[in-house]
């Protein structure tokens, strides 16, 4: 088995016990490994406590790795074979902001869409710009597996401004599969297809339930769902547009195929996602205390951030590369003819076969076209995002918030803008804000 350095950037966040828990997981895969836990400073005690959770786990399950922590990032990266990046700059006060400044220009706010997500990548990118020239220093030939939201706009800014070897990861392919069965009251894990496009932007290229036509089951289950005054809207709504484009979408499109609905019940709610999550972090950490006492931590994923396996498809791509595995996984990486319709250099979400060669995208057929332009108009804002991010100005950040499907105004856009800058500038380069 693959014995690697490992460098977490994000170690001490409320998913760091969880992604631990997913390495510790399928730790005989990483055997005889080190990893490097890495954070900001103030950040020392959540760094130790998830050691510590690590330490014990690793004993519990007879294993033999190593775990540090530092604050100190270019040191904790020195040879690195792989790091993983899950972090949230501002944390969830920031996303805060993200959520509900654009509620009051009457747009959408959300995490990793809209101004929301925009203002995410701003902050994301800024960080990582630093990261990877530290990577480019102490471990160059080190792969970058990276989490950060929103990972879609994250990828294309390194991946057209850095060497470094990167790939951006999200269960988002499995998930979206798994909701719409759930919407339907159907099983699950019977629900299968392929699911092609940009991070929280893909649509099924193919899909069956148990070997057969899902799409009259879907019909069926709307219509039970229509008559049914107590169904969830947002169940309605995902059956309404799997059925309407025969094809599975990704949960995140009900942000502009109902954008009126969405945004009327977002301005309706008294807190916003991040707000509910806030509220929940101090029992996050209480719990994870709690275990920290006992020889054998067990996560209890009700008192979990995220549950108690984090950034699993991560790992299962490490696995694929350092042992060689040839895994068929969902990966974002510039396109390369993978996805027709689409630039190369724009970094897609895809199928690919990975093994120490790297990834081995597979070819995939169009979008069907009525779900197509859509795509590709967030493909071309994810463009100008990703390079207004890395080296752009404020008017060009203004020109790629406006290009949004969520905005598409300049007023709004400048705007919003404003506000939003306002309220993250000490985590924003000078040249976006002036």
């Amino acid at each position: 088995m693959a014995r690697i350095k490992l460098a977490y950037i994000g170690g001490g966040s409320t998913r760091g016990p969880g992604t631990m828990a997913s390495l510790i997981d399928q730790g005989k895969n990483f055997d005889g490994s080190e990893v490097v836990l890495i954070d900001l400073p103030g950040t020392e005690a959540r760094l130790a406590l998830v050691k510590t959770l690590s330490d014990k786990m690793i004993k519990a399950r007879g294993l033999d790795i190593t775990v540090r922590t530092t604050t100190d990032r270019r040191e904790g990266l020195r040879d690195c074979d792989a790091v993983l990046t899950s972090f949230r700059p501002g944390g969830f006060e920031a996303r805060v902001n993200d959520e509900r400044i654009p509620l009051k220009h009457g747009v959408i706010g959300q995490e990793t869409q809209g101004p929301g997500g925009f203002f995410m990548a701003l902050r994301s990118i800024n960080s990582m710009k630093g990261i990877v020239a530290d990577m480019e220093a102490v471990c160059p030939d080190a792969i970058l597996f990276n989490y950060t939201n929103p990972i879609n706009l994250v990828s294309e800014a390194i991946t057209h401004h850095s060497p470094i070897k990167a790939i951006s990861l999200c269960e988002g392919p499995y998930v979206f599969l798994k909701e719409v069965a759930h919407a339907a009251g159907l099983d699950e894990n019977k629900l299968k297809g392929t699911m092609v496009g940009l991070n929280h932007g893909c649509w099924s290229i193919d899909q069956n339930y148990d070997g057969q036509a899902v799409m009259p089951l879907l019909n069926d289950a709307l219509a039970r769902k229509q008559a049914d005054p107590a169904s969830k809207p947002t169940d309605v709504r995902l059956l309404e547009l799997a059925v309407a484009m025969e094809s599975v979408p990704s949960s995140y499109f009900k942000y502009y195929y109902f954008k009126d609905e969405v945004l009327a019940e977002l301005q309706a709610k008294p807190t916003t996602r991040a707000e509910d999550i806030l509220a929940n972090v101090p029992d996050y950490w209480t719990h994870y205390r709690e275990q920290a006492e006992s020889d054998a931590p067990v996560l209890d994923p009700k008192r979990s951030r995220g549950g108690i396996h984090e950034l699993e498809l991560a790992l299962d791509c490490m696995d694929a590369i350092f042992n060689d595995r040839g895994d068929v996984l969902p990966v974002n990486v510039p396109n390369q003819g993978a996805l027709a319709d689409f630039p190369d250099d724009l970094v897609v979400e895809v199928f690919a076969r990975i093994d120490k060669n790297g990834i081995n995208r597979l070819p995939q057929v169009q979008l069907p076209a009525h779900v197509r332009g859509l795509v590709k108009m967030l493909g071309e804002y994810q463009a100008l995002a990703g390079k207004a991010a890395w080296d752009g100005t404020r008017i060009d950040a203004v020109r790629a918030l406006a290009s949004n499907p969520l905005v598409f105004s300049l007023h709004k856009a400048e705007a919003i803008y404003d506000d939003m800058a306002a309220a993250h500038a000490k985590y924003l380069p000078e040249r976006l804000l002036r």
